[in-house]
């Protein structure tokens, strides 16, 4: 595992030296700031129940793609467009073609849909011909990435095992194209292969960055290209060399409303004033894509929960852990952390009614009538991390509530009591990006760390 780890570390440090050498002409910005813009949906209130179906089994296929991957168990989901996500604009190639990417921190490659030929079956969205393309056959500096380039290399990815089996190891001539990649994201995926291309950034260009250019896929939800912030040096922070980067996220009310909120790339080595800080902690070895968190326990109001440990730390069996996850909604606890925190909230939401009927059409729990209550109070969830530092989580921002209709549910999705594993693979807890809402978050790439305050976004 040594010597593994030894070539994966001098092989990230060869790709970030190309990556810093390509770009070395430019002066570079000791930050970058792009607008960041949610997908959200129109505004679910007339269905409120048809809505929560779409988002419970669209969280389950998240959820069992972040845990288990491409061995996630078979479940049966709508296709239903992409919702609660954000997006940047990146722009590639020569001249440049802008695309809208969607941010995801629990991903790691950056790609975007790339032949007029793209073909996209048993999708949510009704003309893959329709969905917008980066098309190399218009820039002169596209470059397809070959067996022989160092970032076609055997990497840590759980989904990208290049690397050139038709090449003779001992060949420096070999002249074939480095291996098509097939990325799973819950029960879709893409296919296609890798390009060299100039990404163009405002006062900045990185020369030679690695992007997918995917020509098929299957049973997809969302016509997005897509820009992976995880731990690995295909990301896009990774390829760039930052030494941090921010966002910002605006509140959630999935409506007609498009205001933008911002993504920082930061080169500086200055602490951002106001923040407090959690840890990264080490990957498991089967999970080196995400962020894990080191969290010692939780609370439900005032309420200490005490979470016992093995759900909170990652294991050497890569069971158990927090991560954080940009392209997650609302979230994801196992089933023994689900009922601790769920049990607490029903004793702490006793005096509202409990909508069965909201429960067995969703499949999410628990949910509530507000009829008849002028103000709704739902306490605050508080994530203590090792170190110190808490990040409270307010009611309206983990709650999903629809006014008109007088009905909330809890939106975070658990495994099937029918699963017989007491302990499941991979992270015990997921942080969505609703629960981030309204909170400045900065991944700490130099430090290992996390960074947050509350503000207004």
């Amino acid at each position: 595992m040594a010597s593994f780890t030894t070539l994966l570390f001098s092989v990230f440090t060869l790709f970030s030296l190309l990556v810093l050498a390509s770009s070395s002409k430019n002066n570079i910005p000791a930050t970058i700031t792009i607008p960041l813009t949610p997908t959200f949906t129109k505004n679910p209130s007339t269905e409120p129940l048809l809505f929560l179906q779409h988002l419970a089994t669209a969280s389950m296929s998240r959820s069992h793609h972040l845990k288990y991957g491409k061995a996630s168990p078979l479940i049966q989901t709508s296709l239903f467009p992409h919702y609660g996500g954000h997006t940047i604009p990146l722009s590639f190639g020569t001249p440049p073609q802008k695309l809208s990417f969607q941010v995801d921190t629990g991903s790691h490659v950056v790609w975007a849909p790339c032949t007029t030929h793209y073909t996209c079956t048993n999708c949510s969205f009704s003309n893959p011909k329709k969905v917008p393309i980066f098309n190399p056959e218009l820039s002169s500096s596209d470059k397809i990435l070959g067996c022989r380039d160092p970032k076609c290399a055997d990497t840590s990815s759980p989904d990208v095992h290049l690397g050139c089996p038709r090449c003779n190891g001992n060949s420096k001539k070999c002249s074939h194209a480095c291996p098509q990649y097939t990325l799973q994201y819950g029960t879709g995926a893409e296919s296609g292969f890798f390009l060299l291309e100039n990404l163009h950034l405002p006062g900045k260009t990185i020369h030679k960055f690695l992007v997918g250019c995917t020509t098929s896929a299957d049973r997809e939800t969302s016509s997005y290209a897509l820009a992976g912030f995880g731990r690995t040096m295909f990301s896009l922070p990774m390829q760039m060399g930052v030494k941090k980067f921010a966002y910002c996220l605006n509140s959630h009310d999935y409506d007609d409303t498009r205001n933008s909120g911002k993504l920082i790339l930061d080169y500086s080595d200055g602490e951002t004033q106001g923040l407090s800080y959690a840890p990264f902690l080490k990957n498991p070895p089967d999970y080196l894509v995400y962020y894990y968190l080191g969290v010692k326990d939780m609370k439900i109001g005032n309420k200490l929960l005490r979470i016992p440990g093995k759900y909170l730390t990652p294991g050497s069996d890569s069971r158990g852990g927090v991560i954080i996850d940009s392209g997650f909604t609302y979230g994801y606890m196992t089933l023994p952390v689900f009922k601790i925190v769920t049990n607490e909230l029903k004793k702490q939401m006793s005096k509202y009614r409990r909508s069965l009927e909201a429960e067995a059409e969703s499949g999410l729990t628990p949910c509530y009538n507000f009829t008849g209550h002028k103000s709704i109070k739902i306490p605050d969830l508080i994530y203590q991390f090792t170190g110190g530092a808490n990040m409270v989580v307010p009611g309206m921002n983990y709650f999903l509530v629809f006014s008109e209709a007088s009905l909330g549910c809890f939106p975070v999705t658990t495994d099937s009591p029918t699963n017989n594993l007491e302990f499941t693979p991979g992270p015990s807890i997921i942080l969505g990006n609703y629960q981030q809402v309204d909170h400045y978050v900065e991944f700490d790439l130099k430090n290992e760390r996390l960074g947050f305050r509350q503000q207004t976004c």
